[in-house]
């Protein structure tokens, strides 16, 4: 047994390790020629909840992963959008880009030459993640191929590969993946293959991407996933700690994510990418909230239970209909059981525009 419990533990600071190497490569855009562009460069966004701005609203699914009820949106827009936080979650207004609405939304003004969102809470990179409840990474590709014939109607061919091929994409995927392990009544694989697939199905989204014509990338890697209210929570009531087996996942998920975006920078010729590293932005802020102008980070501004870990918020869910609020969400890390306040994705937002990962190149970069 002794023996067993030291071969764990080399393993763990291996992993440990790895991280910590893997951590330091926020940002490589290989040979890159800074000019500025004619058009600001579009956006297309992909993924999860944390992008998702309310591709749900009009799809046929539960409450679980919708928020278009109050008190969701209450903070910027005073009224529930579709967006998992109480107000913006966009990085639009750093790339000077105005908002993208949903791709979903009814209307016959649709217009993609900014770009488009097609996120959607619950998401993951497997097919099987809440199927049937969300819009799925193969449903989301389906939906940029509808808007890649929308601008080769209106521009040509050519200007729309142009359009195409400087737009940046933008991706939020994996956490899901993982959450479900730990929400449904599903195994908990203990091999790293499970990663593997995971960030197997979303390269092939990258790569089918690329072979459209897009050249740059932006991905966020995961939080730490025992951190967030809703998992924090499943630890015994004399543990406050996190989970530590969901936050073992999300570093091996993200050790598997530099890895290959690396090996695909030079398979790929002309791909650049930027990775933001979600992970240790949300960890730091969890410890230090008040270094961040902030008061609380483990219990959510809004739901219930033990560290609101219920996603009860707005009390429109079948986990529970009441819910606690907190005052002030602006002295928040999280909002709800899993997502952020307006107040983080902002400072996360300029963090990655100008902080390490370097964002603002990809749009830069030509």
């Amino acid at each position: 047994m002794a023996k067993a419990a030291v071969g764990t533990s080399n393993i763990t600071l291996v992993l440990i390790f790895l991280y910590l190497l893997a951590s330091c490569i926020h940002f490589h855009i290989g040979e890159c020629q800074y000019q500025k562009p004619k058009r600001n460069a579009s956006l297309f966004i992909f993924g999860d909840s944390f992008l998702d701005v309310g591709n749900n609203n009009y799809i046929n699914t539960s409450t679980l992963d919708q928020a278009n009820f109050w008190p969701y949106g209450e903070t910027y827009f005073k009224f529930p959008t579709g967006r998992f936080s109480d107000g913006l979650i966009s990085l639009s207004e750093f790339a000077k880009l105005p908002l993208l609405p949903p791709f979903l939304q009814p209307g016959s003004q649709h217009s993609y030459y900014n770009g488009a969102n097609f996120a959607s809470a619950g998401a993951g990179a497997l097919a099987t993640t809440f199927e049937g409840s969300v819009i799925s990474m193969e449903t989301q590709m389906k939906n940029f191929k509808k808007v890649e014939t929308w601008l080769t109607n209106k521009l040509g061919k050519v200007k729309s590969q142009e359009i195409l091929s400087n737009a940046v994409y933008l991706f939020s995927i994996g956490t899901n993946d993982y959450l479900i392990l730990f929400v449904t009544n599903s195994s908990i694989p203990s091999s790293p293959q499970y990663q593997q697939m995971v960030i197997g199905n979303l390269t092939t989204i990258v790569k089918e991407i690329y072979k459209i014509g897009g050249r740059k990338f932006g991905f966020f890697n995961l939080g730490d996933l025992g951190c967030l209210p809703g998992l924090r929570m499943l630890n015994s009531s004399s543990k406050n700690g996190c989970l530590e087996k969901a936050s073992n996942m999300a570093k091996l998920h993200n050790v598997e994510l530099y890895n290959v975006l690396l090996k695909m920078e030079k398979q790929l010729k002309g791909f650049k990418y930027s990775i933001y590293d979600f992970n240790s932005s949300l960890t730091e802020r969890i410890d230090h909230p008040s270094k961040y102008g902030l008061k609380e980070g483990e219990i959510a501004c809004c739901g219930s239970g033990r560290f609101r870990g219920i996603l009860s918020c707005g009390g429109k869910r079948p986990v529970g209909h009441e819910f606690e609020l907190c005052q002030d969400p602006n002295m928040h890390v999280f909002w709800d059981s899993y997502h952020p306040t307006e107040t983080i994705y902002h400072q996360m937002a300029a963090e990655m525009w100008n902080g390490p990962s370097n964002f603002k190149s990809l749009f830069q970069c030509l």
